[in-house]
């Protein structure tokens, strides 16, 4: 048998999160069981919820985690007991066709991962999202699934670096291959947006220009590294071309997963530029580009897939950025939640208001 914990569990569809004691799976030989610290509140933990994924219910939510090691199956190498760790959602297998050609993040063993079987909920099996459900007090993960973080980094923050950051900053690094120098437009300010301004910022871009429907994200904009904010509307591309010299953003990332909101990343980006689609959108959402605009303005579509990185690359890497006090965490995080406020947390989202809610978990 394996251990009890509480959990927030999600029964369908719109359902209320509600938090249940459940059964852990016994640990196999290859896994490891993480005591949670932290865990964000992510969009896609949302897309759960409301269809966008359609998962099997019902449903541990949470995927972006960071927590401690306190026990290992018998062949476990990577880690060990009292390590401190960082959740990797989408573990490479290593070895599939992607892999070997360099792209890990599109790994055949996680593509179509949503909500795997484990564990149980009042004796019936019970589903994880993204094969994490990290808004538990514990979770069993594969070893591969966990990338050790350095000492200096606290483990509060470093929950964002297993989804937002990495697909963010990625975004800006990996995808995009932002310039110094070049501009950049990021829609939608989110945890991931918020941390594609980190990323830009880093990369030296400028302009940085931030825009959202919600005017009170401006703070959170500035203090994540954006020159400039703008509240969307009808003439968004037109007031991006007055701060780009006339010709629009070298680089706009759209972080919402909208058809609107990629045809605006569209139309703020100069002749020859590049869009990069972050956000996840739904299946029914279509979105339409005539022909002869596409050959005339000659811009790139790209996606970012979580941050089209290796996590067990990039998130050590980050972490050491945080050390020498180069990457600041703090303005992607407004809140500061129990289990019990997950819902409100999920509201906030819905409504756009303040960036990153972070489950926190009593030592």
């Amino acid at each position: 048998m394996g251990s009890m914990v509480n959990a927030a569990v999600v029964a369908g569809p719109d359902a209320a999160i509600e938090v249940r004691e459940i059964e852990l799976p016994a640990l196999g030989a290859n896994d490891v069981r993480v005591k949670v610290a932290a865990a964000g509140v992510c969009h896609s933990d949302l897309s759960m919820i409301n269809g966008t994924f359609s998962p099997v219910f019902p449903l541990v939510l949470g995927h972006e985690a960071a927590g401690t090691i306190v026990e290992t199956g018998s062949a476990v190498t990577r880690v060990a007991v009292g390590d401190r760790v960082v959740v990797n959602w989408a573990p490479a297998c290593r070895h599939c066709w992607f892999c070997l050609n360099s792209q890990p993040w599109l790994c055949t063993a996680v593509e179509g991962v949503v909500s795997p079987s484990r564990g149980t909920v009042d004796g019936a099996p019970l589903q994880v999202t993204l094969g994490v459900g990290a808004f538990s007090e514990e979770v069993v993960l594969g070893e591969n699934s966990v990338v050790p973080l350095a000492p200096g980094v606290p483990l509060d923050v470093a929950a964002l670096l297993g989804c937002a950051v990495v697909t963010g900053v990625g975004a800006v690094r990996n995808t995009a291959a932002v310039r110094p120098g070049e501009s950049v437009v990021v829609i939608g300010l989110g945890g991931v947006g918020l941390s594609a301004i980190i990323g830009a910022r880093l990369a030296g871009a400028g302009p940085i220009i931030a825009v959202d429907v919600a005017p009170d994200k401006e703070s959170l904009a500035r203090s994540a590294g954006a020159t400039h904010f703008i509240v969307a509307h009808d003439k968004l591309a037109k007031e991006i071309r007055n701060l780009t010299a006339g010709r629009g953003a070298d680089h706009a990332l759209e972080c919402v997963g909208a058809s609107a909101t990629i045809r605006t990343a569209w139309q703020t980006t100069r002749r020859g530029g590049r869009v990069t689609i972050v956000g996840v959108g739904r299946r029914d959402d279509q979105v339409s580009f005539n022909a002869l605009e596409l050959y005339h303005f000659a811009r790139t579509i790209g996606v970012s897939v979580y941050g089209s990185g290796d996590p067990d690359r990039d998130i050590p890497l980050l972490a050491t950025q945080i050390e020498l006090g180069r990457l600041d965490l703090a303005p992607l995080v407004s809140h500061r939640i129990g289990l019990d406020e997950i819902s409100d947390a999920f509201d906030r989202m819905k409504t756009g208001t303040g960036a990153r809610s972070l489950l926190m978990f009593t030592p």
